[in-house]
Order: C-alpha cells, then sequence, then structure tokens
C-alpha cells in the first residue's frame, strides 16, 4: 500500500434533536444563507419549517434555490451561483440528499469563478475558492455530506462528471436518522447499493491492502446488508436508519481509501447510463456491479472475491475459489435483486443497445480505465450488453 494523509474536518452532529446547533453554526460563516433544496419534500414533512425556525432564531437573513433535481443540473449551479454574487451570500445549507449537496457544492466553487459553472466539472476551470457548506442530510447514500466530491449532468452534452476538491468539502453536516424515515422503499434500496458501490469501489483493488481496512469495509457492507431490509420493511426503524447513515458517510470519507492509486470503475460506467436516461445512480449501479465482478473474474482475482463471499455473505470456502467466487457474486445479486427488489436489466429501464458503444468509448474517456482490472472500450461494452439480460446465477 501507499502512503496516505487522513484529514477531514467536517464536523458532524448525528442522532435526533440536533437541529437546535444550526444557527450557531451558519451564523460562524456570516448572517446570508442560500438554503438550497431539491423538489420540495423537506416542506412535506416538515423539515423545512424546523431549518427556517432555526435560522429565524438566530436572525440570519434566507435567500432560497428550490428545485435541484436527481442528477443535478449545471443550470441549478448556474442560477445558485447568481443568487450568490447578486445577494452577498456568506454560507450555503443544503437541506437534502447527495444531488442537493453536490449541488450546493458546485454553487458555492461557481460564486468565485468568472467562466461557465460546467468548466468546473470539466476541469477546464480552476477552483481556488469556495462558499462555507452547511448540510442537513435526508437521503443515505453518497456520503456528500463527509467528502470532497460532486458529481453534476449537462442535459445539452450529455454528460455526468465527477470531481474532487478539497474546497468543496462540508465544514458542518447534521445527521439525523429520524430524516430519512419518508424515505422510498425504492431510494432506500438504490442508497444502499450506491452505498455498496463506494465500497467496493475501493475493497477490490489491484494490489494488497491493509489487513484492517479490509476488515472495516467488510464490516461496512455486512451493516448494509444487515440493516436495509429492515428499513424497507420498517421505515422508521431508527437502528436501521442510523446505521446505514453513518455507513454511508464512512463508506467515502477518504477513510478506506488507504492511499491506493487506482481508478474507480462501475461510477464512470453507470454515470454514461444516467448522464442519457437520467436514471436513479444507485440503480444503474446495482445492474452494473454484479456483471462488472462476472467480467473480473479469473484465477487471478477468484481469491479475492471469494474472500468477499466468506467475509461478507457468510459463504462456506470451498477447495475450488472460484467456485466461492461466483457464490458470492450471486449472493450480491440476490441481496439487490431480490432482497431489496430493485431492478435487474437495462431492458426494463427502456434503455437502448445502440448506445453502449458511445456510453463505454466516454466512460474510460477513450482510453482504459486502471481500476481492479483494466478495461478498455470493449471491455466496457461486453458488461454493458450483459446489463440488458435479467441475471442468471451459477454462471
Amino acid at each position: 500500500m501507499n502512503p496516505f494523509i487522513y484529514d477531514i474536518p467536517t464536523k458532524v452532529y448525528f442522532g435526533s434533536n440536533q437541529l437546535g446547533h444550526l444557527g450557531e453554526e451558519l451564523e460562524k460563516f456570516g448572517r446570508r444563507v442560500l438554503l438550497c433544496y431539491g423538489g420540495g419534500s423537506i416542506k412535506k414533512t416538515g423539515l423545512y419549517d424546523k431549518v427556517k425556525a432555526e435560522t429565524d432564531k438566530a436572525g440570519l437573513e434566507l435567500f432560497e434555490l428550490g428545485g435541484i433535481a436527481p442528477n443535478p443540473r449545471v443550470q441549478s449551479v448556474r442560477d445558485g451561483a447568481e443568487i450568490c454574487r447578486k445577494e452577498k451570500i456568506d454560507v450555503l445549507l443544503a437541506v437534502g440528499g447527495g444531488s442537493v449537496i453536490d449541488a450546493a457544492k458546485f454553487i458555492g466553487a461557481a460564486t468565485f469563478y468568472d467562466g461557465d459553472a460546467w468548466d468546473l466539472s470539466t476541469g477546464k476551470g480552476e477552483i481556488n475558492k469556495c462558499l462555507p457548506i452547511v448540510t442537513v442530510l435526508t437521503l443515505s447514500a453518497t456520503g456528500s455530506e463527509m467528502d470532497t466530491g460532486g458529481v453534476i449532468s449537462n442535459p445539452d452534452t450529455k454528460d455526468k462528471l465527477g470531481r474532487l476538491d478539497r474546497h468543496m468539502l462540508p465544514a458542518v453536516s447534521f445527521l439525523d436518522p429520524e430524516n430519512t424515515y419518508t424515505v422510498s422503499a425504492y431510494q432506500t434500496a438504490c442508497g444502499a447499493a450506491d452505498i455498496l458501490s463506494h465500497i467496493f469501489e475501493e475493497y477490490f483493488a489491484p494490489r494488497p491492502d491493509l489487513y484492517m481496512l479490509d476488515r472495516f469495509m467488510e464490516g461496512l457492507m455486512k451493516t448494509v446488508i444487515r440493516f436495509t431490509p429492515t428499513a424497507i420493511a420498517k421505515p422508521d426503524d431508527y437502528e436501521a436508519r442510523a446505521n446505514l447513515m453513518w455507513t454511508s458517510t464512512w463508506a467515502i470519507n477518504g477513510f478506506v481509501n488507504g492511499g491506493k492509486s487506482h481508478e474507480w470503475t462501475c461510477h464512470p460506467i453507470e454515470h454514461e447510463v444516467s448522464a442519457i436516461y437520467d436514471i436513479t445512480h444507485g440503480l444503474g449501479l446495482a445492474i452494473i456491479t454484479p456483471r462488472w465482478m462476472k467480467y473480473c473474474l479469473d484465477e487471478d482475482s477468484a481469491p479475492k472475491f471469494a474472500e468477499f463471499a466468506v467475509n461478507v455473505f457468510g459463504i462456506k470456502a470451498a477447495p475450488d475459489a472460484m467456485k466461492t467466487a461466483r457464490a458470492g457474486i450471486d449472493a450480491l445479486a440476490e441481496f439487490l435483486y431480490r432482497t431489496v427488489g430493485l431492478k435487474d436489466n437495462f431492458t426494463e429501464l427502456k434503455i437502448k443497445r445502440e448506445d453502449v458503444p458511445v456510453m463505454a468509448k466516454k466512460a474510460c474517456g477513450g482510453g482504459r480505465i486502471d481500476g481492479f482490472r483494466s478495461l478498455g472500450q470493449k471491455d466496457i461494452e461486453k458488461i454493458l450488453y450483459d446489463c440488458f439480460e435479467p441475471y442468471v446465477s451459477g454462471v
């Protein structure tokens, strides 16, 4: 493994009844606040009123940017940055899931950028400064509340691009599991798939990792597998929602990285699918991941997949590592498609086969993704084509 630096200064208020600290945290950064949120669910649940009460109590001036969509659009970033410059906003308050938080991150950076906000996604523009960001999380999935990354979509170019930058790390995040009670069974399942994928991208590494980190990641995976069905069956189960929320945060806040230098694979592939078809990110990952695993499985990778099967799903190790590995991949598919009920193929989502070559080429940038297994365009095409058929176990 490589040397690394771990430094995540985000302050987290975790648990019930923590929102009373919102005003005091916001006013550390100034008096003028831009509240960012999505389609209005926070108003239906009463969370909007709670947030407004806290900002009013602190005497803060509140401005609003609502309507931020899933797979957030760059236009929301442009609109938000314009408000920030015009109203001299001091701090951003993102109340929602990963899409709202990601949009807020780019809004905060675009406020200080003279060009088009999309430049910050493509890498054409530099991020030298960002408004402070405070989050109130409502969905356990992306981990954006405690990481430096964000993903933005551009419908005009059919691109969905992510970027990491330390300037975009939230300063304070409020994580109350009760705010996820109203999340639907479908979105809970998609969130679980996203959390698992974040862990897989680091767990399946091309070189040996710290033993401790592998065991830690397996613990995170087992937590998702244990508590997602409970959260779906009993949406107001605090223990289930709390475990999923904290796991989501730790899956992608940099801790499990351990100095790894390989590229992520399933995420860039899925980004190209949802850039065109606007599907839920977690659903796309759920369909792609088991196929990617099968494609990567060979004599060299079998021991790692077998380790995953034994330590995460409790599968009894067979003398043949390949057999154990296949059982582990099938167990993951069973969890995603049967236990939590996600669709298992692209055909049901009306995705077109003719778009596969374009998606595959863009996913690898015309070159290769150097991940757990190095993949070029043709490799990615094979993975994506396999996603059009229902998943078959035992193959």
